[in-house]
């Protein structure tokens, strides 16, 4: 025992007494670690018996409708669109039509300053009046070239009768000058005479005076002639005479009809001159009407009408405006022949494009009413690619029926094409196609049902940390064969397995792959059942699944904003 003492607030002095502490047993310290030691087995043992059972997230098989999708993306456009241009320079001096307007087939657009086009109609016609003045001048003296060609002809012909009367009159005389030849003295100078005029008959003959058979009967008359010669000389002197006088009368005879030959040639000639004049001003005739065609025509073309009853949903001039149109024609409007249907011009890609073939429905909204789908057919797969920094592209055309024109020109579509459709499949998401069970977690499970997103095949993340060691996981080898894997793709017509939780264990279902959409699949069990009451594992705690979180097919259609927006039912959404 000890006593302390120490000063009191009241200034005196208070004892303490202390007394030795009590010493315990040793056995209490023995309890107590073997309490210790036993908590600490029974913490291994919870921790390792927790450790061996695998939770398992599960989404329940559907029955329904399911369809596969191509999203893309597009403009509206007319149906049919009509630029107005003009044929003619000019200066815009009137607008009859403005943006929206509704124009008729014929009617007045727009008008160009038509001054000058009037002044250039007005001088061809006035070219076309004097080119028909001179061709009724032209005519009038053509037409009587015929009567002093005629004239000339009767004339030529009397000349050529004057030239056959004297050369008659000349074989007269030379017959006259034979027979007082002949008469010469038949006796003497008959050999003489005759000789004589045997010489001169046959310069007559080479000249082509007289015959061959003249001189035959003059060579027989040879020795008649000798003895009349007295009273021939005086005969033949005269009858020399008149031969000379009938070649006298030859000579002119002939050079009339030279002459008359010669004026009938120049009215010949001046005749044709003057038909080819007659000719030349009808064809200039043609000439000037066909420029006045022209010029009545460029007159005409200086007022724009419409081609097409429509819309103007475009107007590129304005009054006083100056339109060329030397190199192309310039468009003043823009006319949509029917705004009620329209033309929407998707874009979609190379990998899609092969789903994609008309007739199959199409839906899509516009940024102008969001809430709104509009329902449409695939028209033409066009077979022109577009490709744009190594993006190829195809335009599908769909046309759209747009009866309250609430669509218009211009307008950005996000469409989503049908290019599939099961109406009465079993579904299961494509996170159940490629989930693998980890080593070891045979016959354990803990069922752990999925969220309702996920049983309605959306994105369903699994427990925390189910996504960190998921690569580890499913790298281990596992005692129920090859699935899908993770980042592969299903594709119709493949085979694969699914498991289903039964009874707290995994049953694996082979199936075979029907339609395949962005996040679900129709499947066909190859051996036993799959039912309504079925859960389908999609992942488990330990971080092997399907990596349904993200699971879309790259075969099963382009990705987008879209995507999958049918839904489970496959039907078209939204009323038009």
């Amino acid at each position: 025992m000890f006593t302390l003492e120490r000063p009191a607030t009241n200034g005196h002095v208070s004892t303490v007494i202390l007394e030795p502490p009590r010493r315990r047993p040793r056995w209490w310290f023995a309890a107590a670690a073997l309490l210790i030691v036993v908590a600490i087995v029974a913490s291994i043992v919870v921790i390792r018996s927790r450790a061996g059972a695998v939770t398992y997230t599960t989404v329940p098989v559907q029955t329904g409708a399911l369809a596969q999708t191509v999203t893309a993306s597009g403009t509206l456009n007319p149906q049919n669109t009509i630029n107005v241009g003009v044929q003619v320079s000019g200066i815009i001096s009137e607008l009859d039509a403005d943006f929206n307007s509704k124009v008729k087939k014929g009617q007045v657009l727009a008008k160009l300053d038509p001054t000058t086009f009037q002044a250039s109609l007005d001088q061809a016609q006035a070219t076309l009046a004097q080119s028909e003045a001179q061709a009724v001048a032209s005519g009038a003296t053509a037409s009587g070239g015929p009567s002093a060609i005629a004239e000339a002809q009767a004339q030529t012909q009397a000349a050529a009768d004057s030239v056959k009367a004297a050369q008659q009159t000349a074989d007269a005389d030379d017959a006259a000058v034979t027979t007082a030849q002949t008469n010469v003295t038949k006796d003497q100078s008959a050999l003489q005479l005759a000789q004589a005029t045997v010489n001169r008959d046959q310069q007559l003959l080479a000249q082509g005076y007289i015959a061959q058979s003249q001189m035959d009967t003059d060579q027989s008359n040879l020795v008649a002639a000798q003895s009349t010669l007295a009273s021939a000389r005086a005969a033949v002197t005269q009858a020399q005479a008149q031969a000379s006088a009938a070649v006298a009368q030859i000579a002119t005879a002939n050079a009339q009809e030279a002459s008359q030959n010669a004026a009938t040639g120049v009215s010949d000639a001046t005749a044709e001159n003057q038909v080819a004049t007659h000719d030349a001003a009808v064809a200039n005739i043609g000439i000037e009407a066909a420029q006045v065609k022209t010029a009545q025509a460029n007159l005409n073309n200086t007022i724009i009408t419409s081609p097409v009853n429509g819309t103007v949903i475009a107007r590129d001039v304005s009054i006083g405006q100056t339109v060329a149109a030397s190199l192309q024609t310039p468009t003043l409007f823009s006319i949509a022949q029917d705004l009620t249907k329209m033309e929407l011009d998707l874009a979609v890609g190379e990998p899609d494009i092969g789903h994609v073939q008309p007739g199959d429905p199409v839906s899509f909204t516009v940024l102008a009413y969001p809430n709104r789908v509009f329902n449409a057919t695939v028209e033409q797969v066009r077979k022109d690619p577009t490709t744009v920094s190594n993006v190829v592209t195809y335009t599908v055309v769909v046309i759209v029926q747009n009866p309250d024109n609430v669509l218009l020109p211009g307008m950005t579509a996000n469409a989503t094409i049908q290019v599939a459709h099961v109406a009465n499949g079993t579904i299961v998401p494509l996170a159940a196609l490629s989930f693998t069970p980890p080593a070891g977690s045979i016959g354990h499970g803990k069922h752990r049902p999925a969220s309702a997103t996920a049983a309605n095949g959306s994105s369903a993340k699994p427990n925390a940390g189910a996504n960190a060691n998921s690569s580890a996981a499913t790298s281990n080898a596992s005692p129920w064969g090859g699935s899908v894997s993770a980042g592969g793709a299903v594709t119709s017509g493949s085979t694969g397995r699914i498991f289903v939780e039964r009874g707290g264990k995994l049953t694996p279902v082979p199936v075979t792959v029907g339609l395949v959409n962005e996040t679900e699949a129709t499947v066909t069990p190859l051996r036993g059942t799959l039912s309504a009451t079925d859960q389908v594992v999609i992942a488990d705690a330990h971080g092997s699944s399907g990596s349904h979180a993200a699971a879309r097919n790259p075969l099963a259609g382009s990705s987008g904003p879209t995507a999958g927006s049918y839904g489970r039912g496959g039907a078209l959404g939204g009323a038009r």
